[in-house]
């Protein structure tokens, strides 16, 4: 079995282990805090390299379960934080407080429905506003890939509303 490096072996994982991050908690600088824990995480587990079967699969694992339970402590906050917003709206009526939260609810589900560089070009470009050449360096793909895949992300999110609401309309 090969010694295993944390600089040849472990550091190279950076990006995988940030995009897996990302995809899981949709907040780059969450994705960033979550692969430096796993790389501190995996290095004080150093003696137990040799005895792992892989140990790529262990920094995905590990990174993926520390973003899905900071994930769950987003969501938490943001309900809390939902809940502050909509008591100082006096402005919107109740249905119309209902029909916004719907609208994102459906874009939310129509997101995780892309394929995964299509929503994460979309998280990052849409959500998180990064430049389209900030968003081709973390996927180190072309600024024109980043353009042709946040169109096609956002042409099957625009679809997927238009069938909703034609559906609704077609209800009534």
């Amino acid at each position: 079995m090969k010694e295993i490096s944390f600089r040849d072996d472990i550091l190279p994982l950076k990006n995988k282990l940030f995009r897996v991050a990302l995809r899981i908690t949709f907040d780059s600088a969450e994705a960033e805090d979550i692969v430096q824990e796993t790389f501190i995480k995996v290095w004080n587990k150093r003696e137990e390299w040799n005895s792992l079967e892989s140990v790529e699969a262990y920094c995905l694992t590990l990174t993926k379960n520390l973003a899905i339970d900071i994930r769950e402590k987003m969501d938490a906050r943001t309900e809390e934080l939902t809940e502050a917003h909509d008591r100082t709206l006096d402005d919107t009526t109740p249905y119309e407080k209902l029909e916004q939260n719907e609208r994102l609810m459906w874009v939310h589900k129509l997101m995780e429905r892309l394929p995964d560089k299509q929503r994460e070009i979309m998280q990052m470009r849409d959500i998180e506003e990064k430049s389209y050449k900030e968003i081709a360096q973390v996927l180190d793909i072309t600024e024109e890939q980043v353009k042709i895949n946040l169109f096609r992300a956002r042409q099957k999110v625009k679809q997927g509303l238009l069938r909703l609401y034609a559906y609704e309309h077609s209800k009534n």
